[in-house]
């Protein structure tokens, strides 16, 4: 009986490894469905519909823009009212104590 080489061995275990690879079940891909054809139309409404938000959003930018506009204008005179109340009081206490200065 004639022993098999090391290159005869790796032969044969190369060939069984090729043959079991082959035989194996390939894992099953999902095939990528295609988009639905979208009909002018549709892309019509869509576009509109697009537009009117766009229209909206530039709406309501405009609008916290004007707000906030508002707002710092409103700070703006309660910081000067603020300011007068300050000063009118001072002249007002100061006014006072001359008088009563003067009275006695």
């Amino acid at each position: 009986m004639k022993i098999p080489s090391i290159t005869g061995l790796l032969a044969i275990a190369t060939v069984s490894l090729l043959v079991v690879g082959c035989a194996s079940e390939r894992p099953v891909q999902s095939v990528p469905q295609a988009a639905p054809i979208i009909s002018g139309e549709q892309m019509l409404r869509d576009s509109q519909a697009m537009a009117h938000l766009n229209e909206r959003w530039k709406s309501g930018k405009q609008m916290v823009d004007r707000g906030n506009a508002l707002i710092r204008e409103g700070q703006t005179k309660i910081d000067e009212g603020n300011r007068l109340v300050d000063e009118g009081t001072k002249i007002v206490n100061e006014s006072t104590e001359s008088y009563k200065n003067i009275k006695q």
